[in-house]
C-alpha cells in the first residue's frame, strides 16, 4: 500500500492512504499520522490495507484527488534519521574529491551517521540557502522506515522490521564537509534538512523489485530540467538488512526510524550520477578538472523512481534552491 501525509495546521500532518495509480487519497478514521501507524502497526496495518484495497476498487465515496503540492514528506519529522553510505562507488569518488582515502573497512563495516530529523522539507519545498559558497549538492537515495527494532537484531531477521520504503533528496553542503570531518565529530552543519518523495510504500508494493533488502530499480534525477542520471538502486554493497543490523548493534531503534541507503551510484558511468560531487570527480578523472559547479540560486532538482511499467512509484521530489 501507499501512505502519504497531507499538510494541515499541525507539525505531523494527516495520514492519507493513496491509490496505486497516485490519483486518489483518503483519510482513515482513528489513524491521524504516519508515526501513529508505525507505533501501532499490528493494529493499524490491517485497517490501512483494507482501505487501500477499497480505494483501488473505486469504492470509497470520500476519496479525494491527490495534489502532490499539498503533501509533506511522509514523515514531516522523525525520531531518528540514520543515513548510510552503502554504494562503494560513491564512497570512493567523494573521498577522492576531497583528497581522502576510503576507510580500511570500506567493504566490511557500513558507514552511517545520525542526521537531523526534527524537520524535513516537503517534496516540493524550496531548499533555503544563505551562502552558496557552502557548495549546495543534491543526493538521490532510497530509504526504509522501521518499526520497533530490538538491540542486537541481525541482518537475517531485519526484514520483518521494515515497514515502508521511500526515496529522498539528502541535501549536502560539500564546502563545509572537509572542515567538519577534520574535527573528528562527524556531519552537522554540512547536512541541512532533507526532503522525501510524497508517497511511502510497503515493500510488497514493489513486487519483484524488492529483493534481499534492496530496491532493484533505477533512481532518476533531472538537474535544471535535464537528465542527470538513472543509476540502479540494486547495487548497494550493504543491504538495508545489514544497515539495520549495524544501526541496532548497541541500541533499540524506535518505530519511525528512517535508514538511508546513501547516494545511489553504479560503476557504469553511462548511467550518470545521483549527486554533483560524483560528476565533478568523474570530470577530474576523465578530463583533468572539475567543470560542473554546485547548485546556485534558482536551480532545480527532480528525483523520481519508476517501475518497469512506467508507473511513478513514490511521486516526485521537485525542489528549487533559493537564496534566503
Amino acid at each position: 500500500m501507499k501512505l502519504a501525509t497531507l499538510k494541515n495546521n499541525t507539525r505531523d500532518g494527516q495520514l492519507v492512504v493513496v491509490s496505486k495509480d497516485n490519483k486518489n487519497a483518503v483519510k482513515v478514521d482513528g489513524i491521524p499520522t504516519v508515526q501513529f501507524a508505525l507505533e501501532n502497526w499490528n493494529e493499524c496495518q490491517p485497517q490501512l490495507q483494507n482501505v487501500y484495497d477499497e480505494l483501488n476498487k473505486g469504492q470509497l465515496a470520500e476519496a479525494m484527488p491527490v495534489d502532490e503540492e499539498a503533501l509533506h514528506s511522509p514523515l514531516p519529522r522523525a525520531y531518528q534519521w540514520l543515513d548510510g553510505s552503502a554504494y562503494i562507488q560513491h564512497v570512493i569518488l567523494v573521498r577522492k574529491a576531497r583528497n581522502a582515502e576510503p576507510p580500511e573497512t570500506l567493504k566490511t563495516v557500513p558507514l552511517m551517521y545520525q542526521g537531523g530529523s526534527d524537520k524535513f522539507l516537503a517534496p516540493r519545498e524550496d531548499i533555503p540557502m544563505r551562502d552558496f559558497a557552502y557548495g549546495v549538492d543534491f543526493e538521490g537515495e532510497v530509504a526504509v522506515v522501521t518499526g520497533d527494532v530490538p538491540m542486537g537484531t541481525k541482518a537475517e531477521d531485519a526484514e520483518k522490521y521494515i515497514r515502508l520504503v521511500m526515496i529522498v533528496n539528502d541535501v549536502s553542503l560539500r564546502g563545509l564537509v572537509p572542515a567538519e570531518l577534520k574535527n573528528g565529530f562527524g556531519f552537522m552543519q554540512s547536512k541541512p534538512a532533507s526532503a522525501f518523495a510524497p508517497f511511502a510504500l510497503t515493500p510488497d508494493e514493489l513486487g519483484d523489485a524488492w529483493s534481499e533488502g534492496r530496491v532493484h530499480l533505477p533512481l532518476k534525477s533531472e538537474y535544471k530540467g535535464e537528465w542527470f542520471g538513472h543509476p540502479n538502486a540494486k547495487d548497494m554493497h550493504f543491504s538495508f538488512h545489514q544497515l539495520i543490523e549495524h544501526a541496532a548493534k548497541t541500541r533499540d531503534l524506535a518505530a519511525g526510524t528512517i535508514i538511508g541507503s546513501g547516494t545511489v551510484s553504479n560503476e557504469d558511468e553511462t548511467v550518470g550520477s545521483s549527486c554533483l560531487a560524483e560528476k565533478r570527480m568523474l570530470e577530474k578523472i576523465n578530463e583533468g578538472e572539475m567543470k560542473t559547479p554546485f547548485m546556485n540560486d534558482g536551480e532545480t532538482i527532480k528525483i523520481e523512481m519508476f517501475d518497469n511499467a512506467g508507473q511513478n512509484l513514490f511521486g516526485t521530489i521537485y525542489q528549487k534552491v533559493v537564496k534566503v
